[in-house]
């Protein structure tokens, strides 16, 4: 297997914005807690102090940028510079807004400022501005440059962006493999993308003050330099990043409730979807976990059936499938221009993808106003369907639910599970003419440092995907999750998944029970539990 660029985990700091690289292929970076201006050494994670004498000056310093002997860094509303030897801070100029991220190109001074929405670019000699570029994302954004393009990195969108330096166009952007990214740098001598991350976990403490309750949770961060592995396929307007190789188990333990107490039936069939193939995700290996299944194709997709000649409440199995997984973050590049000259949608896909066929009250008046809203006059496909989302999101709160409901009654209650949303979102598509479907299962625990460790996910998930027509289905998330209710609202998971999501069952149902009479009327959640588990077995190398 192809060696990969290490992580480095830098030593005896506290915290981690900017990064930046030398000539000689060391890393620098800010401590913005302490001031500190630190070199690393990436192939060891030695780290040494600088500015032994002057870190009042880089207090919650945060974007970093090294050109030639001159540092750049931005603190508070101002850009700052200064050479390697005193540190003595000199003063470029200031913003009405905190300033970000900087970098610079032979005569031109990048700033980014999230609360202005734009990247500034300044003349280094009048220090007038010259231009400015809209912001790619809506987070804190930190810069770099190589050769003709800017590289950007957003700490909301979990994103590196890929800009001409000159024009402002975008040209792709990545999905980094952990999150919040604070800063990113190309190191020289092995042209390696590093991107640093300030990891925010809780963990169990154990508290000596405190004999009768020794345990407490506690908060603390986790520094993390790791280099992105990404590649741009401009003809299928994708980019895939950081892989990993999981091993993931799905398995039924068959222990009826007094509910199936009448539990009798001969010739029982239990169907669970397989991982499927798909441009992110590659199906290296599928055993049997339990009992033996044979595999059928249903609508393009690999089925384990597992039969029992008799089933009886008092029988006990466990049963189900482990599959060795190759899976990718992918980000799809598509503009509204793009999609402006599509064909029509074909005649299949619309008997198929804009009908009602899992209850979701598309001939309610309320969904169907609500459609209208949604997108107003709007006719391009990409910018419908990102209306319809923002209009999802504005309008319900993300919440577990107990039973999934029917759209209307969603909407009116503003409280929707993550397939709640997903009910919401195809009925309000599928109105305005956008073919989608429901597509699952489970995602992955995303800790992708975290190899050889079994994993196991607290809830299934669900989201969608959407078809543009003569370019294909591309994903969208369902919920905001983790998202600031009322926005504004990322579009990292727009047209793109994370590395943890597990993809199966897509236009098929993951789970059903069968007899050849019929003769069962009972529900999955009846008969048995389910128990899923992920084990990251390592990194995979670039895609």
């Amino acid at each position: 297997m192809q060696a990969l660029p290490r992580s480095v985990r830098p030593l005896g700091i506290y915290a981690l914005a900017g990064i930046t690289s030398t000539a000689d292929g060391n890393l620098l970076a800010i401590d913005p807690s302490r001031g500190y201006v630190l070199k690393i050494d990436p192939a060891t994670d030695n780290t040494t102090i600088l500015n032994t004498q002057q870190s009042e000056h880089f207090l919650d310093a945060g974007g970093l940028y090294l050109a030639g002997d001159t540092l750049w860094f931005t603190r508070d509303n101002s850009i700052y510079f200064c050479n390697l030897t005193d540190f003595t801070p000199q003063l470029f100029g200031s913003l009405p807004y905190p300033a970000d991220g900087v970098a610079v190109w032979q005569s031109a001074v990048y700033v980014s400022c999230q609360k202005a929405g734009y990247i500034l670019i300044y003349d280094i000699t009048t220090r007038r501005e010259i231009t400015r570029f809209t912001s790619p994302g809506v987070g804190i954004e930190r810069l770099t440059i190589r050769d003709e393009d800017l590289w950007i990195c957003d700490d909301i969108e979990q994103s590196v962006y890929c800009m001409d330096r000159a024009t402002g166009e975008l040209k792709f952007s990545v999905l980094t493999p952990f999150r919040p990214p604070t800063g990113l740098a190309f190191q020289p001598t092995t042209n390696t993308l590093y991107v640093a991350y300030m990891i925010e976990e809780g963990f169990v403490r154990d508290n000596p003050n405190t004999p009768d309750y020794p345990y407490e949770l506690g908060v603390r961060d986790r520094l993390l330099i790791h280099p992105l592995q990404f590649r741009h396929d401009a003809a299928e307007h994708y980019t895939l990043s950081n892989g990993f190789l999981i091993e993931m188990s799905y398995v039924e333990e068959l222990a009826p409730l007094e509910d199936a107490s009448e539990l009798n039936v001969d010739n029982f069939e239990w169907r669970i979807a397989l991982p499927a193939e798909t441009n992110r995700q590659r199906v290296k290996q599928v055993e049997s976990i339990g009992r033996p299944f044979t595999e059928e194709i249903v609508d393009g997709q690999r089925v384990a059936v597992f039969r029992f000649e008799h089933l009886g409440f008092g029988d006990r199995h466990l049963f189900g499938w482990k599959a060795l997984l190759e899976v990718r973050a992918i980000k799809y590049h598509l503009t509204y221009d793009d999609v402006d000259q599509i064909p029509a949608l074909p005649v299949d896909f619309q008997a198929r993808y804009l009908v009602d066929d899992d209850d979701l009250a598309m001939d309610n008046p309320v969904i169907q106003q609500a459609a209208r809203e949604a997108i107003g006059t709007e006719t391009n496909l990409l910018r419908k369907m990102l209306k319809i989302r923002n209009y999802v999101y504005d309008r319900l709160s993300y919440g577990l639910t107990v039973h999934i409901e029917t759209p209307d009654v969603v909407l009116e209650r503003g409280v929707g599970s993550c397939g709640e949303y997903v009910g919401l979102l195809l009925a309000l598509a599928r109105l305005n003419g956008i073919a989608c479907r429901t597509v699952g299962r489970y995602k992955c625990p995303p800790f992708g440092d975290r190899h050889q460790q079994p994993l196991e996910p607290d809830y299934n998930h669900v989201w969608i995907e959407f078809y543009i027509p003569g370019m294909g289905w591309v994903p969208m998330e369902s919920n905001v999750d983790d998202v600031a209710e009322g926005g504004p609202y990322p579009t990292r998971f727009f047209m793109g998944l994370p590395w943890w999501h597990a993809e199966m069952s897509k236009d098929i149902a993951f789970e059903t029970i069968t007899t050849p009479k019929g003769d069962i009327d009972l529900s999955l959640g009846d008969l048995s539990i389910n128990h899923i588990r992920f084990t990251i077995l390592n990194e995979l190398p670039a895609p």
